[in-house]
This record gives structure tokens, C-alpha cells and sequence, in this order.
């Protein structure tokens, strides 16, 4: 049976308020989706009449050798989709690819689950926007680094550097999404249904957190599925006992699991769309690239460290910045109930935004985890000195991924804001011994829808 050819993508996202608050079920995060998407291609692998293969080619032809060769297997009893890489085939360096290698997994053993038929070999071809690296050491000749979207990075994928937009939750979302639609088309993706995204969702989570070898708070999946939102993250629980690929039943438990079958195990996760246009008409988020990425995991297990040996400030601390990111919600929704703004409306969310700000940096002092250094602090208070950018943030975890400004919706401040991170320097001294590369901002805007099919013919340059 001829398998459909579909494509999906997913966006990234920005945390804008309720870093590591976000990993308790007693906070929320403030997340908004961007427009940088990381889309996947997926479709049958043409073979020679009479030859059957049970292999996965996964490229990704924006960086150098980046392909993956995979074969699949059913396991015994129940226990779904085995995938392996096969070594001798994959000619990317450094090849093994976890998000892609357990996303796939995932993905065939539920849709095996509810088609019942048998996985056939496929191509997938992935595709992020340009915005999700820094690419300078890209080159302009190659006939296909043209595309307004897609770049040719000409680095390996090892090598290049990341923005911190969120590419393995999009890159999860999109291809667990893209190969169920593939492989079970009686099972109808229907991305703009709310029931469909929830078993997108549930499956992305499950996936997402395998790859990860553990269970996060989840907001970056929520706004890969959802778009902009307001979070508040599922119990863990609900994915302890799922059990490894191979295991007896593991099928039967994932699919119950992705349509939340399981009565003691309910998704309690939170996923408010309220608030759906997070930044309100009358101003812009921009990012601003310092490509000079952080090491989230290790920040994030030394905050929860601190956090267990000191409770009680930390709870307060904790309470404190809950009631802040809230006040900074607040301010944005009476902002998008007005249908014209002017920048006297702007000075409580700035006011705001330095309250939540000093908060996160008596957080980062205790902690001893430089959620927003030094040199990320000078930066953010020079931008906000370029008239009509209202307020700016390290977000998510912090460190010294991508920031993010609030600006007024103005093409001139936007203009000036570029040629002034353009020019901007800092010594290492300046920076308490740290150093940042160069600062560029983003083409990056908020975008509120979150995964959506896409039309496959728009990527044929890219496949072979």
C-alpha cells in the first residue's frame, strides 16, 4: 500500500517569564511560539521492483553529511517498533541523533498500534528555518542556501551553534506528528482539532522526555503542539512506568498513554490559550542572538539543588516571581483588549519586567548559577536605552542563549535596535571573565499557531 506524502512543522518558542519556576505544578510559564519552524518531509522510500527493505533514510541537507540510516523491527509481546541505527550506512559525524532515533521509534510503534499494518521504508527529510543557528560560517554561493526560509549552514550539524529557540521539542513535534499521519492515514491528523493535538501532544511529550533521559516540564513540546500559551506542567507520573522500547506491552501502555486512557494515570497538564496572543498589537518580541549557547541540563539540576537544601527562601523566592510573571500576564492582556496602544501604556510591563528581572538575578546569586550573567545584564540594559524598546530578558533557563525584547511595533525602532547590537562590543573583563560572540537579532516574531501540515511540494529543492 502507497503511503501518503506529508509534511508538518512546528515552531519554536521563548519563555518569556517562569523559568525553573515551570518545572513545579504549583507555578506557570508564560511561553509564546515563533515563526522559526523546524518542518519534516516525509515519504515512501522507492525501491527496485521486488525488493523489500526495512530501513529509515532521515537527511538533513543543511549541513554537511547529515544523514541517518535506520532499520526497523516489530519486537515480541507488545513490545512495538524497535529502531537501530545502522552504523556503516549514516555518514554523519558524531552521527548518533537521540531526538530523531527516539522520536522515530516512538512514532511507528504508536502508529503500528492504531493502523496495524505493516512499517514500510520511508524517507524523511528535516528543515529548520534559519533563526534556529547562528550561521555565520555559512556560504551564500550554494544554489540552495537562496530559499527565503531555508539556509545551507555548510557546517556539520555537531558544529553548529544553536540560538536556543527550542529546535529538538519543534523537531520532536514535527516529525512524531509527520510519520503517525504518514504511516496511519485512517488515524486522520487533523492539526487544528483540539482532541488531535492532545494526542500529538501526549505522544511529543513521551518521545521528547525519552530522548532526554528524563521527564522536563514539557512548555516547549506545549508550544511546539499549541502555539503561545500559558503552562502549567503535567505530573511526572504519568509517564514513570511507561517502560523502555523492547519491554513486554510497551505498545499497548504508550497507546493508552497518547489517547490518556490510563484512569490512574489522567494528563493533568495545564494549557491555557487565554492569554493566545501573549505580546499584544502595538509591540513587537524580537530576539537577539549572542552565539554562545548554554548548557541548560547542568544550570537546571544546580537551581533544584539549591532549592532542596534551602526551602523555604527558595519558596519564596519562587512565590514572588509567580506573582510577578502573573502581573507581567496581566499587563500584556489589558494590552491586547485595547485596540490602539501608545507608549505611556508601556511603563507598567517595563516596570514589571526589571521587577522580574532583579528577582532572577537574586536567584542566579544564591544559586551560583549565572541564569542572567553579567555581560547578558549590560547587554539588556543598552537595549533598553534605544528608544521604544520597552523591556528585555534572558528567558527560559537563562545563560547565554538568544534574548528576548519587548519593542515597540515600529520599523524604525526595530532598524535602530539592529544597528545598535550590530555595534555593540564588550571585554571579557567587562563581562566578569565571560565573553559573548557577535550580537545580531533575530528575524524572528511571535507566532501563535503551533504545528500545522504544511504543502510538500514547497520543499522539493531540498529532497533527493
Amino acid at each position: 500500500m502507497e503511503r501518503p506524502t506529508v509534511a508538518f512543522s512546528a515552531p519554536g518558542k521563548v519563555l518569556l517569564a517562569g523559568g525553573y519556576l515551570v518545572l513545579d505544578r504549583n507555578f506557570t510559564g508564560l511561553v509564546c511560539g515563533l515563526d522559526a519552524r523546524i518542518h519534516v518531509h516525509v515519504r515512501t522510500l522507492q525501491t527496485s521492483p521486488g525488493l523489500t527493505l526495512s530501513e529509515i533514510i532521515v537527511r538533513s541537507p543543511q549541513f554537511r553529511d547529515a544523514e541517518w540510516r535506520y532499520g526497523y523491527r516489530e519486537t515480541e509481546e507488545d513490545g512495538g517498533i524497535e529502531v537501530t541505527q545502522l552504523k556503516g550506512h549514516s555518514t554523519a559525524k558524531k552521527s548518533q541523533n537521540k531526538f530523531v532515533e527516539t522520536a522515530l521509534a516512538y512514532a511507528l510503534t504508536y502508529a503500528s498500534a492504531v493502523d496495524h499494518t505493516k512499517i514500510g521504508p520511508t524517507s524523511i527529510t528535516i528543515l529548520a528555518d534559519t533563526d534556529y543557528y547562528s550561521h555565520s560560517g555559512s556560504s551564500g554561493n550554494d544554489a540552495l542556501g537562496t530559499d527565503d526560509h531555508f539556509l545551507n549552514f555548510n557546517v556539520a550539524l555537531h558544529e553548529a551553534h544553536k540560538t536556543g529557540l527550542g529546535s529538538s521539542a519543534a523537531l520532536v513535534t514535527a516529525l512524531t506528528t509527520a510519520v503517525v499521519a504518514h504511516y496511519a492515514p485512517r488515524e486522520v491528523i487533523d492539526v487544528s482539532s483540539d482532541h488531535e493535538k492532545a494526542r500529538i501532544h501526549n505522544l511529543a511529550q513521551a518521545a521528547h522526555c525519552a530522548a532526554q533521559g528524563k521527564v522536563g516540564s514539557g512548555f516547549d513540546i506545549a508550544a511546539a503542539v499549541h502555539g503561545s500559551c500559558i503552562y502549567k506542567r503535567f505530573s511526572p507520573s504519568i509517564l514513570e512506568g511507561l517502560g523502555e522500547i523492547g519491554s513486554k506491552a510497551f505498545s499497548t501502555r504508550l497507546k493508552e498513554i497518547v489517547e490518556d486512557r490510563n484512569p490512574t494515570k489522567k494528563w493533568d497538564v495545564n494549557i491555557d490559550k487565554k492569554l493566545a496572543r501573549v505580546v499584544p498589537r502595538g509591540l513587537r518580541l524580537v530576539m537577539c542572538d549572542v552565539d554562545c549557547g548554554s548548557e541548560t541540563v547542568g544550570m537546571v539540576k544546580k537551581v533544584l539543588s539549591w532549592r532542596k537544601s534551602h526551602p523555604e527562601e527558595s519558596t519564596l523566592l519562587w512565590e514572588t516571581l509567580q506573582r510577578g510573571n502573573e502581573d507581567l500576564a496581566t499587563e500584556l492582556q489589558k494590552l491586547s483588549s485595547k485596540s490602539a496602544s501608545t507608549p505611556d501604556d508601556y511603563e507598567n510591563i517595563r516596570t514589571v519586567i526589571l521587577t522580574i528581572r532583579s528577582l532572577i538575578r537574586e536567584m542566579s546569586s544564591k544559586s551560583g548559577v549565572p541564569i542572567e550573567p553579567l555581560v547578558q545584564t549590560r547587554l539588556i540594559d543598552a537595549c533598553c536605552e534605544v528608544p521604544g524598546v520597552v523591556g528585555g530578558v534572558v528567558p527560559g533557563a537563562g545563560g547565554f542563549d538568544a534574548m528576548a525584547l519587548l519593542v515597540e511595533d515600529r520599523e524604525d525602532v526595530v532598524d535602530a535596535l539592529r544597528k545598535f547590537v550590530e555595534s555593540y562590543r564588550v571585554e571579557a573583563e567587562e563581562g566578569g571573565g565571560v565573553s559573548i560572540g557577535k550580537v545580531r537579532l533575530l528575524g524572528v516574531k511571535q507566532e501563535d499557531q503551533g504545528v500545522r501540515r504544511e504543502d510538500s511540494r514547497y520543499y522539493q529543492k531540498w529532497l533527493r
